[in-house]
């Protein structure tokens, strides 16, 4: 009790004894708070980070699909998803805080090299689909102002390899939190210029709209909710806060981050599925084959200034995802191995996760430009496959976050531990729905 000054103490002697703990708890967490020397500025980028990047091209394309087939009837969704997220990025981003390592090389420390490949093949299987739902995205984008797939791709895969590879930690990190900003903003007046009705999306995000029974519903929950929460960004978010150097004195600002990442998250795909709903759904337009038509169709419902800013927003975001997609890859195969990995280590420091990295990007970038590939379902049920593999990695976060000789004092308590597998169920349930509603219809 010695981080509680003397006149505190006699107060609190008698105080009864839940109180006490109360406070008790409290004094602890505010005096982290206070001998820590980092400042929030040093801190928050893991969580804003993976906020924005959720938003990429399949989640953009995800979010246009359900606005313009369901209109407003699926934003109850984006609320749900938004307490499930908040969950499971403070609890993958405390056990980067608490242990220093990532989340495969966490999974091979406690249960052996199998269950680590196991993990990270689960993860790379998602994530091969959402990197090349990025090169769909920024082929579609950059489509609308007349620049060929290929020509795109390449470009796209070469400047992201190259930031990589030169940039250092602190200058590519601010660099994807000013995209982040620039997307929100982009897809926020989009909204605003299509004139919906706001009292009806307010009542459906409060409200639950539509019928789970439907496959074709059920299809489009599934992808919201894969999209939201991915498993790319739980490893993710772990990784980052390693690479950042972060420690348990920054689980204060380390909150504050993840927090306002996920609003954000949140906020903007309610404004991406609001704007199509306000024009595309409102106006019977319901079959879209991309976010590059959501673009184009919103031209001439609400305006040239919204279908430019909607496919900068769709380039800008993809541009993101193209960053963090792969990165995420290489380090989760790096930390399963045990070999070095991080932004600020040289090529020559770190071989196998530069080379990783190339990998995953001139993979992505070359499996996209198969003649005849449907890009539009590429970048959709890459979502949905994320929603289905999603409860496999977060079964392993819940486990290790419970883990007191893991953990220490960060380890979840019994709120955010209940909360946490109430997700993970809740997400396994909505994958099993799925499965079965395509087999019985």
């Amino acid at each position: 009790m010695s981080f509680i000054p003397v006149g505190q103490r006699a107060a609190l002697a008698e105080v009864p004894d839940v109180l006490r703990l109360i406070v008790r708890r409290w004094a602890r967490s505010t005096q982290l708070a206070r001998v820590s020397r980092l400042g929030l500025l040093a801190i928050i980028g893991p969580g804003l980070v993976s906020g924005f990047a959720d938003n990429d091209a399949g989640g953009i394309t995800t979010y246009s699909i359900a606005g313009a087939q369901f209109g407003y009837d699926l934003l109850w969704v984006l609320l749900a998803s938004q307490i499930a997220l908040m969950v499971t990025q403070e609890a993958g981003a405390r056990l980067g805080l608490a242990t220093g390592h990532g989340l495969s090389g966490l999974i091979r420390e406690r249960w052996g090299v199998r269950w680590a490949a196991f993990a990270v093949l689960t993860m790379l299987a998602a994530n091969l689909g959402d990197t090349v739902a990025e090169f769909a995205g920024i082929g579609a984008a950059l489509s609308l102002f007349g620049i060929p797939v290929a020509l795109a791709a390449a470009i796209a895969a070469g400047s992201m390899l190259l930031l990589l590879a030169r940039g250092n930690f602190r200058r590519i990190q601010w660099l994807f939190v000013a995209s982040g900003i620039g997307i929100s903003i982009a897809y926020g007046v989009s909204a605003i210029l299509a004139h919906p009705d706001w009292g009806r999306a307010a009542s459906s995000l409060v409200i639950p709209h539509g019928d789970l029974g439907n496959p074709a519903y059920l299809l489009a929950v599934v992808g919201i909710v894969g999209t939201t929460i991915t498993p790319w960004g739980q490893s993710f978010i772990q990784s980052y806060v390693v690479d950042k150097g972060l420690g348990p004195e920054a689980l204060t600002g380390s909150r504050i981050d993840v927090t306002t990442g996920a609003l954000l998250t949140n906020i903007v795909a309610a404004f991406i599925v609001v704007a199509c709903a306000a024009t595309l759904w409102a106006h019977g337009q319901t079959n879209i084959t991309d976010a590059a038509d959501a673009a184009r169709a919103l031209g001439p419902l609400a305006g040239p200034m919204a279908e430019v800013l909607f496919a900068v927003g769709l380039l800008a975001a993809s541009m993101l995802g193209l960053g963090t997609v792969p990165l995420t890859s290489a380090y989760a195969a790096c930390e399963a191995f045990g070999w070095e990995a991080g932004l600020d280590r040289r090529p020559n420091e770190a071989r196998a996760f530069y080379a990783l990295l190339a990998f995953f990007v001139g993979s992505a970038a070359l499996f996209v430009l198969i003649p005849g590939l449907p890009l539009v379902a590429v970048m959709f049920l890459s979502q949905v496959f994320d929603g289905l593999l999603l409860p496999i990695v977060l079964v392993f976060v819940m486990l290790l976050a419970r883990d007191r000789r893991l953990m220490g004092d960060l380890r979840s308590g019994r709120m955010l531990g209940a909360i946490g597998w109430a997700v993970t169920v809740a997400i396994a349930a909505l994958s099993i729905a799925l499965v079965v509603s395509f087999l019985v219809s």
